[in-house]
């Protein structure tokens, strides 16, 4: 078997190894969750300030499930659609646990829970300045990930699909585009809904993959969560071999010169 040389990536200073980021919501509980991060491979886990308890040790608590010690925590914005929101959601974070790499979101509406960029650049900016890190999710624009990068994004995480949707990457060329112009990590975040899809991603050239619903609401999480760290094993292994160059015609496999 041929040994490939280590493939990390790198975010603001931190390098893993796991290119798959998933998330700590939707799970039928912390211990089915630890055991799909366990399967996952993932080496960062998303944890909704809002929503999952991190700091009343009266209350269940994550932490006792998934070791912060051993996975690193990335606090996020779910659920704010304020800039102002966000921050102080952030804040309280970094209160609470020390942590100033966040993952940042600022949704611009319930319905499709698509960002507000204007809120998010914003905040991006602010969040920047006070010494945080922020990895922020974003339209599948490269204009708008330009500018995040230039605003003080460690890493920009364009959506594939509407967040929770399982539609799979609807605008390739847009996220390739956004590759092509990054000099910060890409990594799509939202609308992976199986394992493909997460090859897609990383196919396009993505630093990596975050998902939370495909795998939490797969009939089984755990399994899903497996086949989603082979995907993007792949994913990016086909990325680095260089994919064949796509032909309108059959080319065949042996010579036809020469048949008896």
């Amino acid at each position: 078997m041929t040994d490939f040389p280590a493939d990390t990536w790198t975010v603001a200073g931190r390098t893993f190894t796991s290119r798959l980021i998933v998330g700590t919501g939707k799970y039928k509980d912390f211990a089915q969750n630890a055991a799909a991060v366990e399967a996952s491979g993932a080496e960062i886990v998303t944890v909704a300030v809002r929503r999952v308890n991190v700091s009343d040790p009266k209350a269940p608590m994550l932490t006792d499930f998934i070791d912060p010690k051993k996975i690193t925590y990335l606090p996020n914005t779910a659920g704010c659609f304020t800039a102002e929101d966000a921050i102080r959601t952030l804040r309280l974070a970094r209160e609470a646990g020390g942590w100033d790499l966040v993952k940042l979101e600022v949704l611009g509406e319930a319905r499709t829970l698509y960002p507000d960029m204007r809120e998010t650049l914003k905040a991006t900016e602010i969040l920047a300045n006070e010494g945080f890190l922020p990895m922020v999710y974003c339209v599948d624009d490269p204009i708008a990930a330009k500018q995040l990068e230039e605003a003080g994004a460690v890493a920009v995480m364009p959506l594939g699909a509407p967040i929770g949707s399982g539609l799979g990457i609807q605008n390739k060329v847009t996220v390739r585009l956004i590759v092509e112009g990054a000099k910060v990590p890409v990594l799509v975040d939202a609308g992976v809904g199986t394992a493909s899809e997460a090859a897609v991603a990383m196919e396009l050239g993505c630093d990596g993959v975050l998902m939370n619903t495909a795998i939490a609401e797969a009939k089984e999480p755990v399994r899903m969560a497996r086949a989603m760290k082979l995907a993007v094993e792949a994913g990016r292994h086909a990325y680095l071999a260089g994919r064949m160059g796509q032909r309108r015609y059959a080319d065949p496999s042996s010579p036809l010169a020469g048949l008896i």
